[in-house]
């Protein structure tokens, strides 16, 4: 069917449900891969600073004291390739100012990494990871920073070969801040990790830009999720919330800007979704809130399957999708109130800010697109069209009704709403908004001419 349930999804992309378990910890390197700055590491003190220099130094690195490793001039640290390139093992910890290449080498089965980190409290800032199957790992990392890091990943290699750009793994109160990521498998990988806050991050060029499971109370704000082959998969988690967020250009058969499988009390506010397949995918999910975001230019602004309750939209903006809602199934208590929608030609001859009538989000054809595969190759056509007309003037098929009761008749103001970043699809996007406003503009026409 049209409405791919997560296990199609991840089946397509090489995925499985099944959570991912830590390889062995790596330990020392052996003498024929150490890199020549590690005799400084072994001299150093607890607490003090190694400064390293500009240039290029080959090998591997354990940091197995709390020092601070601080590069001047981006000294650039080649791995041997057979394994992590930097090795944390001791709290505290903190790592900054370098350029790190793994060499293109390692066993996927053993997360060799740009930076791997197994210890508490430890602050990652300023690097720049590349040619590294994973990028920044976390392993039980209580406490970590990753800060302003830049990771890309081995050119030509296929996602399914590479790893994260940042992984996460049964680490709490973690924080990242300002990174950038792209060409890895999934930008951020988060999987049985807690109180943790991702601000400002962009993701891009990928698989994933969000790969989560198993996984509470962890904040996302301000971060970008670009251009991947299938957007973000969140599943089996409870209270999430996301601010002011960008969702964007997210296509393919299977993908989706913002997907949420079996999870609880997530809270989305503010954000940016657009252009993507899918906007909003919810499966077995409850009591999911989404406030005042922007869902623009998809094919379908939400998939909602009936094994969702207490689903609420409130005070959101729909722009310019093709079909606002495809419900797979027969059962919904989905509230969805009071939200804009563009493909609404009703007025509002009151003057109260609402069309006079409520929105229906579902037509007959809709129902078939969520449960009839080949549908979807009519949507725009007159045969999807006069379907629709024909159900509504004699009405003989029975599909679950969803309706707006207090639709706007003027897009909201969404100040907090972060702008689509100017790129190849910024203009694109830009006119998405600048369609709204016409529509508003024309609303208010319509509105004053039958006055």
């Amino acid at each position: 069917m049209i409405a791919a349930p997560l296990a199609l999804i991840l089946a397509l992309t090489g995925d499985e449900l099944a959570p991912a378990a830590a390889a062995g910890l790596e330990g020392r390197p052996a003498e024929s891969a150490l890199s020549p700055l590690q005799a400084r590491i072994d001299a150093a003190s607890e607490g003090s600073v190694v400064e390293v220099g500009p240039g290029t130094y080959r090998g591997d690195l354990l940091i197995d004291r709390r020092i601070v490793l601080s590069g001047h001039g981006r000294p650039r640290l080649q791995g041997s390739g057979t394994g992590s390139v930097v090795r944390v093992r001791a709290g505290g910890a903190t790592i900054e100012g370098f350029d790190i290449d793994g060499d293109g080498g390692g066993d996927l089965g053993r997360d060799p990494s740009g930076i791997h980190v197994a210890a508490k409290g430890v602050t990652i800032r300023d690097c720049r990871v590349s040619n590294a199957l994973f990028g920044i790992y976390l392993r039980e990392a209580d406490g970590a920073t990753v800060e302003r890091c830049e990771v890309r990943g081995i050119p030509g290699k296929d996602p399914g070969e590479k790893g994260s750009g940042i992984h996460v793994w049964n680490t709490t109160a973690f924080r990242l801040a300002s990174n950038t990521i792209g060409d890895v498998r999934d930008g951020f990988y988060i999987q049985s990790s807690s109180g943790g806050r991702i601000v400002g991050n962009t993701a891009r060029d990928l698989r994933f830009g969000l790969h989560y499971m198993f996984s509470d109370e962890n904040v996302f704000e301000d971060n970008t999720f670009e251009n991947g082959a299938a957007g973000t998969a969140l599943m089996y988690s409870k209270r999430i919330v996301f601010r002011r967020n960008r969702f964007l250009h997210n296509r393919g058969f299977a993908s989706v800007g913002l997907l949420f499988k079996a999870c609880e009390d997530v809270q989305a506010d503010s954000n940016l979704i657009a252009d993507n397949a899918r906007g909003i995918f919810l499966e077995g999910s409850y009591r999911c809130l989404f406030t005042g975001n922007v869902i623009a230019e998809s094919d379908v602004g939400i998939v909602l399957y009936d094994s969702c309750g207490e689903v609420a939209f409130h005070d959101n903006s729909f722009v310019a999708n093709m079909t606002p809602l495809l419900l797979v199934g027969r059962r919904t208590d989905t509230s969805v109130d009071g939200n804009y929608w563009s493909g609404n030609d009703e007025p509002d001859l009151d003057g109260d800010g609402l069309c006079d009538r409520p929105y229906p989000l579902t037509s007959v054809f809709d129902h078939f697109r969520g449960n009839l595969t080949a549908a979807d190759l009519f949507t725009a056509g007159f045969a999807a069209a006069a379907l629709g007309a024909a159900e509504r003037a004699f009405p003989v098929l029975e599909p679950v009704s969803v309706e707006d009761h207090r639709p706007l008749a003027h897009p909201p103001v969404l100040p907090d709403v972060p702008r689509a970043p100017e790129q190849a699809r910024g203009a694109h996007l830009a006119g998405v908004l600048a369609s709204a406003a016409a529509v508003a503009i024309g609303s208010v026409g319509l509105w004053r001419g039958r006055r």
